[in-house]
Protein backbone atom coordinates (compact mmCIF):
# COMPACT_ATOMS: atom_id res chain seq x y z
CA UNK A 1 0.00 0.00 0.00
CA UNK A 2 1.60 3.27 -0.83
CA UNK A 3 3.19 5.72 2.07
CA UNK A 4 0.11 8.63 1.16
CA UNK A 5 -2.90 6.61 2.16
CA UNK A 6 -1.70 6.66 5.74
CA UNK A 7 -1.55 10.24 6.19
CA UNK A 8 -4.42 11.92 7.43
CA UNK A 9 -5.50 15.62 6.87
CA UNK A 10 -5.72 16.85 10.32
CA UNK A 11 -2.31 15.31 10.95
CA UNK A 12 -1.08 17.41 8.58
CA UNK A 13 -2.61 20.05 9.71
CA UNK A 14 -0.95 19.95 13.34
CA UNK A 15 2.68 19.89 11.84
CA UNK A 16 3.75 23.23 12.55
CA UNK A 17 4.95 25.58 10.11
CA UNK A 18 8.79 26.60 9.47
CA UNK A 19 7.81 30.42 10.73
CA UNK A 20 7.13 29.22 14.26
CA UNK A 21 10.64 30.24 16.04
CA UNK A 22 12.28 27.55 18.11
CA UNK A 23 11.05 26.33 21.74
CA UNK A 24 7.55 27.94 20.44
CA UNK A 25 4.53 25.02 21.20
CA UNK A 26 2.74 26.94 17.80
CA UNK A 27 0.20 28.05 20.04
CA UNK A 28 -2.23 31.20 19.90
CA UNK A 29 -0.56 34.61 21.23
CA UNK A 30 -1.51 36.02 24.91
CA UNK A 31 -3.96 38.46 24.33
CA UNK A 32 -3.74 39.89 28.10
CA UNK A 33 -0.72 39.66 30.12
CA UNK A 34 -1.47 37.48 33.14
CA UNK A 35 -2.58 39.72 36.19
CA UNK A 36 -2.59 37.44 39.56
CA UNK A 37 -5.52 38.09 41.74
CA UNK A 38 -3.79 40.26 44.39
CA UNK A 39 -2.47 42.62 41.55
CA UNK A 40 0.72 43.53 39.65
CA UNK A 41 2.43 44.89 43.05
CA UNK A 42 3.24 41.28 45.04
CA UNK A 43 1.41 39.71 47.35
CA UNK A 44 1.85 41.61 50.91
CA UNK A 45 -0.96 41.05 53.41
CA UNK A 46 -3.73 40.09 50.07
CA UNK A 47 -4.81 36.68 51.71
CA UNK A 48 -5.21 38.47 55.36
CA UNK A 49 -7.52 41.11 53.55
CA UNK A 50 -9.11 38.43 51.40
CA UNK A 51 -10.14 36.51 54.76
CA UNK A 52 -10.93 39.72 56.45
CA UNK A 53 -13.03 40.66 53.79
CA UNK A 54 -14.91 37.67 53.44
CA UNK A 55 -15.43 37.83 57.61
CA UNK A 56 -16.81 40.91 57.17
CA UNK A 57 -19.47 40.25 54.60
CA UNK A 58 -20.38 36.67 55.89
CA UNK A 59 -24.18 36.44 56.44
CA UNK A 60 -25.68 38.15 59.28
CA UNK A 61 -28.91 36.65 61.04
CA UNK A 62 -32.21 37.11 59.74
CA UNK A 63 -32.84 39.98 62.33
CA UNK A 64 -29.94 42.37 61.55
CA UNK A 65 -30.51 42.56 57.84
CA UNK A 66 -33.76 43.32 58.14
CA UNK A 67 -32.97 46.08 60.34
CA UNK A 68 -30.09 47.40 58.27
CA UNK A 69 -32.81 47.30 55.44
CA UNK A 70 -35.07 49.21 56.88
CA UNK A 71 -32.58 51.80 58.23
CA UNK A 72 -31.18 52.07 54.41
CA UNK A 73 -34.50 52.64 52.91
CA UNK A 74 -35.44 55.08 55.42
CA UNK A 75 -32.24 57.14 54.32
CA UNK A 76 -32.35 56.74 50.66
CA UNK A 77 -29.43 54.30 50.44
CA UNK A 78 -28.80 50.45 49.45
CA UNK A 79 -28.10 48.12 51.99
CA UNK A 80 -24.40 47.22 50.69
CA UNK A 81 -24.34 51.66 51.00
CA UNK A 82 -25.32 51.10 54.29
CA UNK A 83 -23.22 48.01 55.78
CA UNK A 84 -20.77 49.28 54.08
CA UNK A 85 -20.45 52.43 55.96
CA UNK A 86 -21.08 50.19 58.92
CA UNK A 87 -18.29 48.27 58.32
CA UNK A 88 -15.52 51.73 57.41
CA UNK A 89 -17.04 54.00 60.33
CA UNK A 90 -17.85 51.51 62.80
CA UNK A 91 -21.24 53.39 63.26
CA UNK A 92 -24.79 53.69 62.03
CA UNK A 93 -25.95 56.20 60.03
CA UNK A 94 -28.62 58.47 61.49
CA UNK A 95 -30.91 61.10 59.99
CA UNK A 96 -28.60 63.54 61.28
CA UNK A 97 -25.72 62.74 59.07
CA UNK A 98 -27.03 64.66 55.85
CA UNK A 99 -23.53 65.38 54.56
CA UNK A 100 -22.17 61.62 54.71
CA UNK A 101 -25.55 60.76 53.34
CA UNK A 102 -24.88 62.79 50.12
CA UNK A 103 -21.83 62.00 49.55
CA UNK A 104 -22.63 58.61 49.20
CA UNK A 105 -25.69 58.85 47.16
CA UNK A 106 -22.71 60.96 44.81
CA UNK A 107 -20.55 58.24 44.66
CA UNK A 108 -23.69 56.02 43.48
CA UNK A 109 -24.53 58.70 41.08
CA UNK A 110 -21.35 58.67 39.86
CA UNK A 111 -20.59 55.27 39.37
CA UNK A 112 -23.94 55.11 37.45
CA UNK A 113 -22.71 57.74 35.19
CA UNK A 114 -19.96 55.61 34.09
Amino acid sequence: MPETAFKSPTIEQAIPDSTVAPGHNGGPPLDEVHRPEWGNDGIGNYFYWKAAHRRAWRNPSPGIVAFRIQKAERLGLTYEEYTLEILERGRHLQIEDVERIAEIKQVRAAKNRE
